[in-house]
């Protein structure tokens, strides 16, 4: 049995900058990475000879169901991610290795109820998302294959938060940066070499993952690092699951709130200016999406530091930690902005050669992102509110820019605007929910300071494993 030595017990003694730069750095990369794999498919999509265009709105036409998938992984990775960083800082091991075994049924009864139920209704599912007769095909192709490896796909982005929390965050991003590296050699690969077109970058998706995943199966079954596979290796404990669920809804709900918000931009956009619109909101959203990928990578900088010492009662370095990723968070989002605006032809460019897809992507650009430079603050202050175990105000933080302010604005702009209603919804929600997530952390704070080091931190509602 591996030693309490082996835990990581500087997350409670070095220097707090220096973790957050040994944690997120590699968080950073893998999450940059991850976006990466994303807009690698989209950018060889876009460029299939003949099809560029309605591909990559077929594409973006997937992306309600992909965010719905990506939900019902996260309820069960992050709250595990979550459970498995306190427990740590608890000293209570074996815990930590059921909640592991947990996360491991779990992932497999749900990712594969999602599978089926997605493939039995796939092409309805599609039209309601927004697909049209010219990119419905796109859609399905692309889908069905990725749906196919659903449940590796699960197991592989939970598998790999845990492994970070655990203390090997470089083994984490190099995992991601082996699905990165491997897909962007695979996609020309079977895209064009083989001529399978958007199918091609499906399987090559799904072929990367499952290598990834055999290693993480491997790392997580020796015994001879503190956390690993319990025996038996198949568990599902009620309490467990409840804990893991309860701290991962923040997260779940935030996916399926992209998810509607998607699904209902599409059909704004799909009543108001047809597939293209729907395809310069893929590529802006996947050009976004690196710097809140960036965002969370910083987040996963954050989460371990800020778990583990609340688990061991350090307030002082709780709140260090936050102010030190939250700075770092709206430097990463004021860049996005910067170069929206200045050169938003440019970024386009990368995902399309046709005309008028990137002059129409790019001014819907610069509109959704003219308020994204402080959104790095509410990133990170609703994944605080999460690593604290606080559920309730992570949900409504997760919840507010998207479903609470953006959906409104989606839905009543355009009577006036047009599809640049469903544009400048971005801007206007992404401010409101700024001026929220500051006063919630102010609260918090407020909280905290009356709190010395070693104090019981039940007066804030968090003690999350009682």
């Amino acid at each position: 049995m591996p030693s309490a030595s082996a835990a990581p017990l500087e997350l409670g003694t070095q220097k707090v900058s220096r973790l957050l730069r040994d944690y997120a750095v590699p968080g950073i990369i893998a999450q940059t990475a991850a976006s990466l794999y994303n807009m690698v498919d989209s950018i060889y999509i876009g460029h299939i000879p003949g099809v560029g265009a309605s591909a990559i709105s077929g594409l973006a036409v997937t992306f309600p169901l992909m965010n719905l998938s990506v939900a019902l992984g996260t309820l069960v990775g992050v709250g595990a991610m979550t459970l498995i960083s306190v427990l740590l800082g608890q000293k209570n091991y074996d815990t930590a290795r059921k909640v592991l075994a947990n996360t491991l049924s779990l992932n497999i009864i749900i990712g594969a109820v999602f599978t089926a139920l997605s493939i039995a209704f796939l092409d309805p599912v599609l039209r309601f998302f927004g697909a049209s007769d010219v990119t419905l095909p796109f859609a399905r192709d692309y889908m069905l294959i990725i749906l196919i490896g659903n449940v590796f796909t699960h197991l592989l982005h939970g598998f790999n938060g845990i492994i970070r929390v655990s203390g090997h965050p470089r083994t984490a991003m190099g995992l991601t940066l082996f699905t990165v590296i491997s897909n962007a050699v695979l996609d020309p690969l079977f895209i064009f070499g083989l001529g399978m077109g958007i199918r091609g970058a499906a399987v090559a998706t799904v072929l990367c993952q499952i290598l990834a995943l055999v290693y993480t199966l491997r790392f997580l079954a020796d015994q001879n690092r503190f956390l690993h596979f319990p025996k038996p290796l198949f568990q599902l404990d009620g309490r467990i699951a409840r804990q893991s669920m309860a701290v991962g809804i923040g997260p779940f709900l935030m996916n399926v709130a992209a998810c509607l918000v998607s699904l209902f931009i599409n059909q704004q956009l799909g009543r108001y200016g047809g597939d293209l619109p729907i395809g310069a909101f893929g590529i802006v959203n996947r050009f976004t999406m690196l710097f809140i990928m960036i965002c969370m990578g910083l987040n996963q900088g954050l989460q371990p530091i800020a778990g583990y010492n609340f688990g061991a009662r350090l307030y002082s370095r709780v709140r260090e930690v936050f102010l030190l990723t939250a700075g770092w968070a709206v430097l990463v989002t004021l860049l996005c902005f910067l170069l929206s605006m200045f050169f938003p032809r440019q970024a386009v460019g990368l995902f399309t050669n046709d005309p008028q897809l990137i002059s129409l992507a790019a001014r819907a650009m610069r509109i959704m992102n003219c308020g994204f430079g402080l959104v790095g603050f509410g990133i990170v202050t609703s994944n605080l509110f999460q690593c604290l175990g606080m559920v309730k105000k992570s949900v409504f933080l997760s919840l507010s820019r998207q479903l609470i302010f953006l959906l409104p604005l989606v839905y009543a702009l355009p009577f006036w605007l047009e599809v640049d209603g469903v544009w400048w919804g971005f801007p206007v929600s992404d401010t409101l929910s700024v001026v929220v997530s500051a006063f919630f952390v102010a609260a918090l704070f407020r909280k905290l300071s009356g709190l010395k080091d070693g104090e019981d931190p039940v007066t804030l509602g968090s003690n999350i494993m009682e």
